[in-house]
């Protein structure tokens, strides 16, 4: 069965002995297949050699599940090889309900990094936060360990301590401590905001759609009045591309949601909405935040294309491509976890790098908001080996955003970007929303015009 998941110095010594020189010429010569044949028997003949000569006894089990994680990691981000232990924790994440901190994490470079804390859980109240990387459990470093492996380590028996060792740009490296639980991720939050509702929907689990439809159905039925809505998705990490195509068709009539390319160009499959918009033609405003990635980009990607909502916020994460999950042996020899398509958004669009835009810019902080027009943040991009983008299309640099709270708003205590999508539901679009005034220049700014300028540059510390 198949399911669809959106989501030192080295030296080398040689010992005496014969070698043999295949010229190149020769090389071109040897049959695909063949060539295949001998580099499997080369692989055949490194494990031998580590099994006999390395300076402690190896686990073969591990080193070769090592082996398959690695080769399918350096194809990209998302693919890898799950054990058979792995395999289980992905399904126990995808029900929704699993022992753990609640971060969500991939791997960059040999390093764990995280995507996003999850709403409610112990990484989200210890204020560990996206871009963050985490480099030892319990003082055991984690650097080059594969993901899968970092993530047994932070998992356990609920109740039990967990110190993390995090790094965090700007700051010295620091330890957290946290109580594992039972992560039983909320499928949906959902409260009113004066006039309008508001859900947040924190994941894309097999819960994520039915949840959805029952707490709009639960704010109409005590708000029949009830003017629009603001759907939340950010920091959303993504998960199952069904769920995606469930949350879609809630508030479409119809129409295409997205569509999956593979490696032949003519295979392309369509997810289509069904007739009916559970909140018949009420306007929709859906936040996206930098941690808003892969389904949650294809709900947003869609709502906007097909001007069932506006969005704000700030750039999506970019993750535009589909796992498949394969099992072995029905799981029992694990799984992988394979990228075998990019998706695409009712109009064609591609976010693969580059993430998906929102009508109205607006950065939450104060500080983030000079955070992004300084650098440039963590997104599917930072990654080395990540799928190209579209032909000529690149993700926006550093630049001051369009909007940020003002000095007088407490920006610990409110919600700015939900403050502004209430604004936009109020005005009717965000065209006729009146726009707050724009950021002073940030350093980002002053250094790009001085440098076009010609003048010297004084970098603040």
């Amino acid at each position: 069965m198949r399911k669809y998941l959106l989501i030192g110095v080295s030296a080398f010594v040689l010992g005496a002995g014969t070698m043999a020189y295949l010229s190149p010429i020769a090389q071109a010569n040897i049959p695909p297949k063949t060539k295949t044949y001998k580099l499997l028997e080369l692989f055949g003949d490194v494990l031998g050699t580590v099994e006999d000569q390395y300076v402690t006894e190896v686990d073969d089990k591990k080193l070769i599940e090592a082996a398959l994680d690695g080769m399918l990691t350096s194809l990209d981000p998302h693919s890898g090889y799950l054990s058979p232990d792995s395999f289980e924790d992905m399904q126990d994440t995808t029900r929704g309900e699993y022992g753990g901190l609640g971060i969500e994490v991939t791997s960059e470079e040999g390093v764990v990094k995280v995507i996003s804390p999850m709403d409610g859980t112990p990484a989200s109240r210890a204020g560990i936060q996206a871009g963050d990387y985490i480099t030892a459990v319990n003082g055991q470093s984690v650097l080059g360990l594969t993901v899968s492996e970092a993530v047994k380590q932070m998992r356990g028996a609920p109740g039990e301590a967990v110190n993390l060792t995090i790094a965090r740009e700007k700051t010295d490296p620091f330890d957290v401590k946290l109580i594992r639980e039972v992560i039983k991720p909320k499928a949906a939050i959902a409260r009113m905001e004066g006039d309008f509702g508001y859900v947040r929907l924190p994941g894309f689990n097999e819960k994520a759609t039915d949840a959805l439809v029952s707490s709009i159905n639960d704010l109409k039925a005590k708000n029949p009045k009830m003017k629009g809505l603001v759907l939340d998705m950010r920091n959303n990490p993504g998960g199952l591309l069904d769920q995606a195509v469930g949350v879609a068709d809630v508030f479409l009539d119809g129409g295409e949601v997205v569509s999956q390319r593979g490696r032949d160009p003519r295979n392309i499959q369509r997810y289509n909405a069904r007739p009916g918009d559970l909140l018949n033609g009420l306007p929709v405003v859906v936040l996206i935040n930098q941690g808003s990635a892969s389904a949650a980009e294809i709900v947003a990607g869609a709502l906007q294309d097909r001007k069932r909502a506006e969005l704000v916020g700030l750039t999506s994460f970019g993750k535009g491509s589909v796992q498949t999950v394969i099992p072995l042996r029905g799981g029992a020899d694990g799984a992988l976890k394979l990228t075998t398509a990019k998706y695409f958004t009712p109009s064609g669009r591609s976010i693969q790098k580059t993430g998906i835009a929102p009508d109205l810019e607006v950065a939450q902080t104060r500080d983030q908001a000079q955070d992004i027009a300084n650098r440039v943040w963590f997104s599917e991009a930072s990654f080395k080996n990540a799928l190209n983008a579209d032909e000529g299309k690149t993700r926006i640099g550093a630049h001051t955003p369009a909007e940020a709270p003002p000095t007088a708003f407490d920006d610990k205590k409110g919600d700015f970007q939900l403050q502004r999508a209430l604004a936009v539901l109020q005005a009717g679009s965000v065209a006729a929303t009146p726009k707050m005034p724009k950021p002073a220049a940030k350093i980002a700014e002053v250094t790009a015009k001085a440098a076009a300028m010609g003048k010297p540059v004084v970098e603040k510390k």
